[in-house]
């Protein structure tokens, strides 16, 4: 039997070519004659730029940018011919964040401008940016202003100094002149506007430490930076990039982007487009994927979805396996997922968080008994 193990990274446990490895190994535990086939892969959040490394090959350049909250932090940048593909979670990420200093009032994407300032100079004529994951909420001003726009102290200062921004001070011309002549893309697929109840704000705000007052005020400084930027649009922000789909993604990184002629990407469709997914999909029996959690999110175009939305066109059964699962039958069957298997359902989420590797192998191994046959 031929099995395909196509993960996403189990956020803050596992990245997605851990991950693979250990269903892999428990898959291996219970039937050792299946021939497993490891692809993991990333919707444009952490591990994008390792998971093309890993199919396109392409040259690895080691960078040190300025992390969510200022400090150095490493990163790469992939360059695969004229094309250089990055990865915001690398500057901006969560994860580079503790959970005591998690504050998305003051958490900056001044190290993506970083990331696409290195791109531009190493001669990149299209850029190619994995937008998710982050620990951010600032529209994108750190980046803009890593790339020259001003005032840089104060748009380099959170989301929530935004709101302090003189609209007359605001110039953009220097970060749109450095990646001037670069195609600039970014791999998201989240669809949330800018503001509002769908906003970057009020949507993933919480995630990143944000309580209710703090979300209230993220958006309103976020709006006041969008006026600034785009300077007569309506009442509803009619005619702003603020209402464009994608542009809250990674805590508005995807407006600050569109606003230098950024376009969006579908992430997994891209990812599963360069990785050949659907070719190695059509050569197997069965597909497993998985993620950290299982959810409402899930639904909308994350890695789960797009990999059972391949298995589905090639009438391949598609498990996934989770840390949890938080979605029910109908979701799961309407995705097109044959069945969904939980560590938790095995071990208290604190045991999963301790040990998640051999967790999801234990689990992995558990799922091949049902579903392994002989050739």
């Amino acid at each position: 039997m031929r099995v395909l193990i196509a993960p996403d990274s189990f956020t803050g446990t596992l990245s997605a070519v851990q991950a693979a490895e250990a269903i892999a190994a428990g898959w291996r535990d219970t039937a050792p004659d299946d021939e497993l086939i490891l692809a993991p892969l990333s919707d444009g959040g952490p591990g994008f730029t390792d998971v093309l490394h890993a199919c396109l090959g392409g040259e690895l350049i080691a960078l040190t940018v300025h992390g969510p909250r200022g400090e150095q932090v490493p990163a790469s940048l992939l360059r695969v011919g004229e094309v250089a593909y990055l990865e915001s979670a690398q500057a901006a990420g969560l994860h580079l964040i503790p959970p005591d200093r998690r504050d998305p009032g003051v958490t900056s994407t001044f190290g993506v401008g970083e990331l696409i300032a290195a791109a531009v100079d190493a001669g990149a004529r299209r850029i190619v940016l994995g937008l998710g994951g982050s620990g951010t909420n600032d529209g994108g001003a750190g980046a803009l202003a890593a790339l020259g726009a001003a005032p840089a102290d104060l748009l380099r200062a959170g989301g929530l100094a935004l709101r302090e921004l003189d609209p007359e001070t605001l110039d953009l011309a220097p970060a749109r002149a450095r990646p001037a002549g670069v195609e600039l893309q970014l791999a998201t697929d989240v669809d949330s506007v800018l503001l509002g109840l769908r906003g970057a704000s009020a949507t993933f705000g919480p995630q990143k430490g944000a309580d209710p007052d703090t979300v209230q005020r993220l958006d309103a400084a976020l709006e006041h930076f969008a006026r600034a930027a785009q300077p007569g649009v309506g009442l509803n922000m009619t005619g702003s990039l603020a209402i464009a789909p994608g542009a809250g993604a990674a805590g508005g990184l995807g407006f600050g982007l569109m606003l230098l002629g950024a376009t969006r990407l579908a992430g997994i469709a891209t990812v599963t487009e360069l990785t050949g997914l659907a070719d190695a999909v059509g050569t197997v029996d069965l597909v497993v994927t998985g993620e950290g959690s299982f959810d409402w999110q899930s639904l909308a175009g994350k890695v789960v979805a797009g990999v059972a939305a391949v298995a589905g066109e090639h009438a391949r059964p598609c498990l996934v396996l989770a840390g949890r699962v938080e979605v029910g039958r109908r979701e799961i069957a309407a995705l097109g997922v044959s069945a969904a298997y939980a560590i938790t359902d095995e071990v208290d989420p604190a045991e999963a968080l301790a040990r998640p590797a051999e967790h999801l192998r234990t689990l992995a191994a558990r799922v091949a008994r049902s579903w392994s046959r002989p050739m």
